[in-house]
C-alpha cells in the first residue's frame, strides 16, 4: 500500500536528501511511524503467528511507542501506567537529557515488537537504517545516544510487564481435545489443523477486568432435524447464500479474508500463502485513517496504541467464548447433514465458530479508532491490493467494521447469528476501552 513502505523506503531517504539538520522533518513524519508498524507486520506475517498472538506483538509494541510520547509531551498525553492491568511503572527520562521523543518512540516500538514473541534482531536492519537516518540528517550524537538509550529503557519496562500476562504459561497448556459430539468443533479441511490458542481466554486483559466481563449468551441450540429450529434456518441460510454469492459479496468476503496461513492443495503438492492477519489489516487502516485526517505524530502514535489495545482485548473476549461453547463450523455440519463435499467460499480457520473473532476485534478497533481520529472519516482501504484484491471504500471506521462482520457470513465460515452477536460484544469491548482510557489530554 502507498503509505506502508518497507525498509527500502527508509533507506532511500538516505540517498535522496543531502540536506543536513533536517532530522525533524524526516523522523517526526507520522508516515515513518506507520511504515515502522508495517515493518513489524511483515515480520509477524513471516513468522506465521496466529491472529491472537499477532495482536500481542502489536499491543505491547504500540504501548511502548505511546509511552515515549507521553513522557516527552506530558501536557498533551497521559501515561497508561495505572490504567492498564498490571502496568505499574515505566522508565522515565533523566532530567536534562536531550531526547528526540519521536525517534525514541519509533525505536521503542521496534525494540518491543521484535522481542515480545520472537528472538530479538528481527528488526535490526530496520533500526540500523533509522539510526543512519538520524546521523545523516544532522541529529547530534549526544541526542542520538540519549534517545536510543531511553527507547531501550522504556522497552525494558514494557517487556518486563508483558511477562506477567500468562502467555508463557499457555505455551505448555493442554491442547484442545477433539471428540465426535455433533455440535462440537472438529478440524476442517484441507489442513485439518489443531485448534489455535485454546487457552487465550486466560491471557491477562489490558483494559477489561477479565475475559468474562461480558456475559456472552449461548448460540442457538444445535438442531439439524427440526427445519423450524433457529439452528437449522441459520445453517440453510449459510448454505444457500454461499451457493449463490454475487460478485459484490464475493469481493467483500475476499477483501476481509485476512487468513495468515491459507493452505493450498494442488494434487500431491501442499503450500501455504501468507497475507495480513485481521489485526494487521486493522493497523493498516489506522495508518490510512491517520493520513486521511492529517494527524500529527503524537495523534498517530495514540491511534495505533488505542486500536492495538482494543484488538488485544477483543481477541481475549472472543476466544474465551469460543472455547466455552466449542461450536462446530458451518463447513462441518453442512457437509455432514445437507450436502457432501460442501465447502465455504473462504477457507475455514482452525478454531471454534462461536463467537466470530474478526467480527469482535473489528468492532472493538472501530470504536477505539473513531475515538482518536473522529467519526465519519471516509477512506479507501488499499491494504489488500498487494494480494491482488481491489480496493474497498468505506464511509467510516464503523462502516468498515460492519462490512467485516458481513464478510465472515459471505465467506461461509460463520453463521449469521454469530456475526451479529460478535459485533455487538466487540463494540462493548471498544466502548469500555474508550470510556476507561485517558490518553490525549
Amino acid at each position: 500500500m502507498k503509505r506502508c513502505l518497507s525498509i527500502m523506503a527508509v533507506t532511500t531517504l538516505l540517498f535522496t536528501s543531502c540536506k543536513k539538520n533536517d532530522y525533524k522533518k524526516i523522523l517526526h513524519d507520522p508516515t515513518l511511524y506507520s511504515r515502522t508498524v508495517f515493518e513489524l507486520n511483515g515480520v509477524v506475517m513471516g513468522n506465521n503467528f496466529s491472529p491472537p498472538v499477532a495482536s500481542r506483538n502489536y499491543a505491547y509494541a504500540s504501548i511502548a511507542g505511546y509511552e515515549v510520547i507521553a513522557a516527552g509531551y506530558p501536557a498533551k498525553y497521559k501515561s497508561l501506567v495505572g490504567q492498564l492491568n498490571g502496568f505499574k511503572s515505566v522508565a522515565q527520562p533523566a532530567a536534562g537529557d536531550s531526547i528526540d521523543y519521536e525517534y525514541a518512540s519509533i525505536l521503542a516500538f521496534c525494540n518491543v515488537g521484535q522481542a515480545v514473541t520472537f528472538p530479538e534482531g528481527s528488526l535490526k536492519d530496520y533500526t540500523d537504517s533509522l539510526h543512519q537516518l538520524a546521523v545523516t540528517h544532522g541529529m547530534a550524537a549526544d541526542m542520538i545516544d540519549k534517545s536510543e538509550k531511553y527507547a531501550k529503557e522504556v522497552a525494558s519496562s514494557i517487556l518486563k510487564w508483558s511477562k506477567g500476562d500468562k502467555y508463557l504459561q499457555t505455551r505448555s497448556a493442554p491442547k484442545f481435545a477433539v471428540n465426535d459430539s455433533s455440535w462440537r468443533w472438529i478440524p476442517t479441511p484441507p489442513g485439518y489443523f489443531e485448534a489455535v490458542e485454546p487457552h487465550w481466554g486466560e491471557i491477562r486483559t489490558l483494559v477489561m477486568q477479565n475475559a468474562q466481563e461480558y456475559s456472552v449468551p449461548p448460540p442457538p441450540q444445535f438442531n439439524v432435524t427440526d427445519k423450524n429450529s433457529t439452528y437449522y434456518k441459520d445453517m440453510m441460510l449459510s448454505k444457500n447464500t454461499i451457493d449463490s454469492l454475487t460478485d459484490e459479496q464475493t469481493h467483500i468476503a475476499d477483501f476481509w479474508d485476512d487468513n495468515p496461513q491459507k493452505m493450498n492443495v494442488s494434487g500431491h503438492v501442499m503450500f501455504i500463502t501468507k497475507k495480513f492477519s485481521p489485526p494487521g489489516h486493522w493497523l493498516s487502516i489506522v495508518g490510512i485513517g491517520a493520513e486521511k485526517v492529517n494527524a500529527d505524530f503524537g495523534t498517530t502514535v495514540c491511534a495505533y496504541a488505542k486500536t492495538a489495545i482494543a484488538l488485544f482485548d477483543g481477541f481475549i473476549e472472543s476466544w474465551a467464548a469460543k472455547y466455552k461453547y466449542k461450536t462446530v463450523r458451518p463447513e462441518t455440519v453442512i457437509d455432514k447433514y445437507i450436502g457432501r463435499d460442501w465447502r465455504p467460499h473462504l477457507q475455514t480457520p482452525p478454531f471454534p465458530e462461536y463467537t466470530c473473532g474478526h467480527c469482535t476485534i473489528s468492532a472493538a478497533a472501530a470504536e477505539a479508532l473513531t475515538s482518536v481520529l473522529g467519526d465519519n472519516v471516509a477512506f479507501t482501504d488499499t491494504s489488500e491490493l498487494a494480494y491482488g484484491i481491489k480496493n474497498m471504500s468505506f464511509k467510516s471506521f464503523r462502516d468498515a467494521a460492519q462490512v467485516t462482520a458481513t464478510s465472515r457470513f459471505y465467506g461461509g465460515i460463520h453463521f449469521h447469528n454469530s456475526c451479529v452477536v460478535s459485533s455487538r460484544f466487540g463494540t462493548a469491548v471498544g466502548d469500555t476501552i474508550v470510556a476507561k482510557l485517558v490518553m490525549k489530554k
